[in-house]
Parts: C-alpha cells; sequence; structure tokens
C-alpha cells in the first residue's frame, strides 16, 4: 500500500490538467496514489485522464455522472483513500518536485502536527507573487480569524485527525477556509516557510466567479470560530465581533464604537478562557481596531472623546494618526 494518496477533483480542466498532474510525475518522493475525481466535465478532461492512467499505474480516476462540486469531491477522496497521509491538489496548479518530500518528513518528525502547508507562489493572469502565510500553530490559529492561513492545494494531513470534520458546501467557494478553520482547534498546524506551489490565477478561479457568496460564507466562517470565545451567533452585535477580529473598512463613527466595545469585550474574554495566545490574539485585536479607527467614515467628538478616554485603543495610535484623528474629529 502507498504511504500518500493525493485528491484531486477537476472540471473541464483540459487547459492546465496535464501540467498538474506531470507536476505529481516529477516529485522527487515517488510512493503515492493520485486518486482523480472528474465532475462530469465536457470537455478533454476525461481523454487527457485517460492516457495519463495508461502512462502511470499511480492514477485512478473516478468519473461523476452529474456535478457535484469541489468540496463534495473532495470529501469523497478522503472516504476513499486508504492511506494517513493525504495531499491536495487542484487541477490547474503545480507542485514543485520537493513539495511531498519536505511535507512528509515534517509530519513524520512532528507526530503532534495534523496538517502540514507550504508557502506558495501566484503566476498566470497575475503578477508572480509568494504568498507567506504565518508558520506556527498558534499564530496561524489567530490569522485564521481573518483569512485562511493555509493555501488548500498545498494541504498534507493526517486523516486521522479530522474525526467527522467535512468539507462543508454550504461554504463553497470558501470551503476549505471553513473545514481548516475548525481543524485549528483539534491539531497543530504547521507551514513551511517555502514556496513549494504554484497557485495558477486566471479568469475562471472559484474564488473569483463567486464573489458575493465568498463574502457570505466568510462571515459565517468567522461567527464559528468566535464561538470558541462564547460569542454565540445569535448576538445582536455579532458583526461588530467579526469586524472587531476582520477589518472593517469604511465604518461610521456610531458602528467603531460598537466594534471596539466588542473587542474590548473579546479581549477579556480570551483572558479568561485562553483559546488563543495571549499576546499574538492582544496584538492582532490591536492591529484592527488602529485600522479600523483610521478607516472611519464619519467623526465628531463625541467619538474623539470615546476613543481618546473610554475606548483603551488611543494610546495604540501612532503620533501622526492622533493629530490626524484629533483634527477630523474637530471639523
Amino acid at each position: 500500500m502507498s504511504t500518500l494518496t493525493v485528491i484531486m477533483p477537476v472540471y473541464n480542466g483540459e487547459k492546465f490538467l496535464k501540467e498538474s498532474l506531470n507536476s505529481l510525475l516529477n516529485q522527487t518522493f515517488t510512493d503515492f496514489t493520485v486518486l482523480v475525481l472528474n465532475d462530469n466535465s465536457t470537455d478533454k478532461t476525461s481523454e487527457i485522464l485517460d492516457a495519463f492512467t495508461k502512462q502511470d499505474s499511480r492514477i485512478t480516476v473516478i468519473t461523476k455522472t452529474k456535478n457535484e462540486g469541489p468540496a463534495n469531491l473532495r470529501n469523497e477522496g478522503i472516504e476513499r483513500a486508504s492511506t494517513e497521509f493525504i495531499a491536495l491538489l487542484d487541477a490547474d496548479d503545480i507542485a514543485l518536485p520537493t513539495r511531498f518530500e519536505k511535507q512528509l518528513d515534517y509530519l513524520k518528525n512532528h507526530p503532534e502536527v495534523g496538517v502540514c502547508g507550504t508557502w506558495f507562489t501566484f503566476f498566470g493572469d497575475k503578477k508572480e507573487k509568494t504568498v507567506r502565510h504565518e508558520v506556527s500553530h498558534d499564530a496561524l490559529k489567530v490569522q485564521f480569524l481573518h483569512s485562511c492561513g493555509i493555501g488548500n492545494p498545498t494541504v498534507m494531513f493526517r486523516k486521522s485527525v479530522l474525526k467527522g470534520l467535512r468539507f462543508e458546501h454550504q461554504y463553497v467557494p470558501a470551503e476549505d477556509y471553513g473545514l481548516w478553520s475548525q481543524l485549528i482547534f483539534k491539531t497543530q498546524f504547521h507551514n513551511i516557510p517555502e514556496s513549494l506551489l504554484k497557485y495558477r490565477w486566471h479568469d475562471a478561479n472559484i474564488s473569483q466567479t463567486k464573489e458575493a457568496n465568498l463574502r457570505k460564507s466568510e462571515i459565517l466562517i468567522k461567527t464559528k470560530q468566535l464561538e470558541h470565545l462564547r460569542i454565540q451567533p445569535t448576538n445582536p452585535e455579532i458583526l461588530h465581533y467579526v469586524y472587531a477580529v476582520s477589518l472593517q473598512r469604511n465604518q461610521a463613527s456610531e458602528h467603531v464604537i460598537k466594534t471596539v466595545q466588542a473587542a474590548k469585550d473579546l479581549l477579556e474574554h480570551n483572558k479568561n478562557l485562553q483559546v488563543y495566545d495571549l499576546k499574538l490574539f492582544e496584538n492582532h485585536i490591536n492591529r484592527t481596531i488602529v485600522r479600523t479607527i483610521r478607516n472611519a467614515t464619519s467623526y465628531n467628538k463625541a467619538f474623539y472623546k470615546f476613543i481618546k478616554n473610554e475606548s483603551g485603543f488611543f494610546n495604540n495610535l501612532k503620533p501622526v494618526d492622533k493629530l490626524t484623528f484629533y483634527l477630523k474629529c474637530l471639523f
């Protein structure tokens, strides 16, 4: 039996599929099987996959007769995998040759770590840029409050740590953010601080084509994380709690005040519960609130008085920001 299963969902991927599959076959670590789930593609995806299965016996294809979406396909792939170690790759991305070797080596040497990602580099329609997410578990846990801290197609994980958690179709196109943001409370995470994947950016990216759904899903995912700090989704100020950990620009002064009050509440909850590293969490809240104040859309004397005397965040403003804030509120 192989050591590793690689799961790749694909839908009409003829343009980039060969390149992605070849990046797998060129890995320095070779003891793996590839499970490709063809989501009822109507282009030449099936022909390409047929050619690859004849070329390499490590590749298995499951062809769907109706479109099921990437979240459901990844879940099926995970269920079918007979190995403890599972890696993900999308059908338009490129795994660099040492990716699997380095991730497996890290996981085997750190049994407490259940999920290992890597840095990655955007290419294609976008100017090349390397995304350097947080590396350590505690820092990643805080990062997840405002954004997904791990590149989904860079992930390698232990199947045993999932314990019933799945990619949720309701969160598409942020189903990866939804899963990892909850799993990070059950196992240690780590990002290898090296770009080991090329992430292709093009017009068909699901994250670009479903922008409105993405925003809604992110709010739900952040709300769910706040439950660990005993902030319930039914709280009438839930959006301000979300904005306290994830910057929302252009709030009117009365909403900034509510966001600041929520931030103070979160700091107190975390101090008592110690869900997050105290210093990292405090630094994150401070940065978010300072930027929130600087990006307010309305200013008045009452707003200035609250921030200066009651908020507890005034001294975190730089001197130039304090002056600018004062002048905006004065005039």
